[in-house]
């Protein structure tokens, strides 16, 4: 099986912590030259940046919310004059809150869709022209999505509409030769989980121990290799697919 990326160009949005960072590190190891972007500055962009240097390729970073679509147009033209066209688009970039749905203010609905839906169509509308010929777009979902979650309706709400607009895009890229399919993680162990309270901690884990079929929570590693196989010409008959990556859940 081939995974190796020697010679394509990827973009990654949200990709200094968490999965995103995972997904970075991971294509770049693969040997794909990387940009991502990140909305502040912050030890986690400058750690990555570290990082990025002791791995072969031409990788960068680049200040920017893709919640604005300024940001988005600067974004893709880093791309551009860097790299001339992208072979691999994943869309990481989102936020969460925890809200009643009774209590959820219309200015929060609007901030997690244009962050976790708006953002990645308009990412994917302004790299078309920059898209190889077999690029590969990679939307980062969530499990939720598919069985939904108290306190996030919003959040579950913008995921559902991942997965509408990749099944769209997917037949309508297809006959240039793109591919989109969604990742859905389960619940993975990102820095947010490993910053709660020892009690707490323990908590969650004893919650997901019983809840998935593996007994434990994922890793941002193993959902970057989803990602890894998606962007790779292992996975070239391969669109228009949810896979999720939730231990069983």
């Amino acid at each position: 099986m081939n995974l190796s990326l020697d010679g394509q160009h990827a973009l990654v949005t949200g990709g200094t912590r968490g999965i995103g960072r995972a997904v970075v590190l991971a294509l770049a190891a693969a040997g794909a030259d990387v940009i991502t972007c990140h909305r502040q500055d912050s030890e986690e962009a400058h750690s990555l940046a570290r990082e990025l240097k002791e791995l072969p390729g031409d990788h960068h970073l680049v200040k920017a919310d893709v919640g604005d679509p300024d940001d988005v147009d600067r974004l893709l033209d880093v791309c551009k004059s860097r790299f001339g066209t992208l072979d691999t688009v994943v869309n990481n970039a989102g936020v969460i809150s925890h809200v009643p749905f009774a209590e959820l203010p219309l200015a929060e609905w609007q901030r997690i869709i244009a962050a976790n839906l708006t953002a990645p169509f308009l990412v994917v509308q302004k790299a078309l022209p920059l898209l190889a010929e077999t690029a590969s777009i990679v939307n980062i979902g969530s499990r939720v999505a598919t069985v939904g979650l108290p306190l996030r309706a919003h959040y579950t709400a913008s995921k559902a509409g991942v997965i509408g607009l990749s099944r769209s895009l997917a037949k309508e890229l297809g006959p240039r030769g793109v591919r989109v399919n969604v990742v859905a993680p389960g619940v993975i162990e990102t820095e947010e989980a490993a910053r709660l309270e020892p009690q707490e901690y323990e908590a969650l884990q004893q919650r997901y121990r019983h809840m998935t079929a593996l007994g434990r929570l994922g890793l941002p590693a193993e959902v970057a290799s989803v990602v890894t196989f998606l962007a790779s010409p292992a996975s070239a008959y391969l669109t228009g697919e949810i896979i999720h990556v939730d231990g069983g859940i």
